[in-house]
């Protein structure tokens, strides 16, 4: 591959060049009949990155006592608005919430895959595949929410590369606060895939637990609405956990460098994996824009704190392989044989079914789940099945758990 480096590129676009008139904010939507579904799951990708570009920059905002340098966060969160709209206004107004969000879970499940497949840090890539099925047992009980109240198959939101059926049961799911928190990697130690990761994983998983906050009052029947609250306090706990993942010790201003640079490397690598060349063009130009924000915060770093960029680079800078989405069948289904049991323990990870009753886990669990009928996860699969004999589902072959292969029950007992 060619190196690639967002610090050295020649024609990014400075930050009073980026500015736009409100009309250029309006893009071409996709088709969601034709669309490639990972043109979709790309244009949620980097929505949810703008997005926490942008609150990002809010927070340091508030916590920083420079003026010039708040006008110069302004300047750059300004244009970062701007580029969500842009990104935003891909998704088609014919597009229903619950078809949007297939494509969420889809997200969801194929980009952890793919990083945790890749990605070198145990601690990192153990945190992937622990919520890894659980995200996958959500993109199943959607599903069926989706066929039973609009008729449609998310097979065909999903296309061919990922499969819907259990995954850890959402009901086994939630978890005291205290278990939500992770091992922080260091930077310095970290390989820059590795890092990158970490503030990926952390923005994605951030854009769906805000997506289903908005979505879950207003979707039009109750046991919709409940779906998406519950499943939104899981996306929480996954918010956390990622987010926990990230170098504390970084400063703010070393904080916005690694920002920019996970932009501009996500950017750069859409770019070279969409199929659709309107959308392409799009990520084309916001990547030179973004490596002009990467030069601002470098800016601002060596004014501000006396360091250069590549104390937080000492690799140079490259971008590491590029992120490219395409399925993961059989690592979700060995991640599933493998893990499936599990529950977290503050840091650790165990068998929901070797920790004791006093656990943090079971005691929180039990109070939330009292009553596995009343559970919303449950009783949307417990009502498709009523109504249809069998749940929905889209297999390859058998599923790999015994416990999870009956269509006909939906298990609430396992890996509790």
């Amino acid at each position: 591959m060619k190196k690639v480096n967002p610090f050295k590129e020649e024609d990014a676009v400075e930050v009073d060049g980026t500015f736009k008139e409100l009309k250029a904010l309006n893009s071409k939507p996709y088709n969601k009949e034709t669309a490639d579904p990972y043109t979709k799951v790309r244009v949620i990708l980097m929505n949810g990155t703008e997005f926490e570009s942008n609150w990002f920059l809010h927070q340091f905002n508030r916590h920083c006592n420079n003026n010039e340098l708040r006008r110069e966060i302004a300047a750059v969160r300004r244009h970062e608005q701007q580029q969500q709209k842009i990104i935003s206004s891909l998704r088609p107004l014919d597009e229903t919430d619950l078809e949007t969000t297939i494509s969420y879970e889809q997200l969801a499940v194929d980009l952890t895959a793919i990083l945790a497949r890749h990605v070198k840090d145990e601690n990192v890539k153990n945190a992937l595949n622990f919520a890894l099925l659980e995200d996958f047992d959500h993109l199943y009980r959607f599903s069926n929410l989706l066929e039973m109240e609009e008729g449609k198959s998310a097979k065909d939101i999903v296309g061919k590369y990922t499969e819907i059926m259990p995954g850890r049961p959402t009901i086994a799911e939630h978890r005291h606060p205290y278990d939500s928190i992770n091992k922080f990697i260091c930077n310095m130690l970290s390989d820059p895939f590795t890092r990158l990761t970490t503030h990926i994983i952390t923005a994605a998983e951030q854009q769906t637990m805000n997506y289903y906050m908005n979505v879950a009052n207003l979707h039009k029947s109750e046991m919709g609405r409940k779906l998406y609250s519950e499943i939104a306090m899981i996306e929480e706990q996954h918010v956390t956990e990622y987010g926990s993942l990230i170098d504390t010790n970084c400063t703010w201003l070393e904080g916005w460098v690694m920002h920019e640079y996970t932009e501009c490397y996500l950017y750069y690598s859409c770019y070279n994996d969409e199929p659709d060349k309107d959308i392409k063009a799009i990520y084309g130009a916001l990547y030179k824009e973004e490596c002009g924000h990467l030069k601002k915060a470098a800016e601002m770093l060596e004014k501000h704190e006396g360091k250069n960029w590549k104390c937080l680079f000492p690799d140079g800078g490259d971008f590491p392989e590029l992120l490219k989405f395409e399925g993961n069948i059989e690592y979700i289904r060995d991640v599933i044989a493998k893990t499936v049991l599990l529950t977290k323990d503050k840091e650790n990870y165990k068998e929901a079914s070797k920790m004791s009753e006093k656990s943090d886990y079971k005691k929180y669990n039990g109070k939330v789940c009292k009553n596995a009928n009343t559970v919303p996860s449950h009783e949307v699969m417990a009502n498709y099945i009523k109504r249809n004999g069998e749940d929905f589902r889209f297999e390859t072959s058998q599923h790999p758990i015994e416990e999870l292969r009956n269509r006909k029950e939906d298990n609430t007992t396992l890996a509790r």
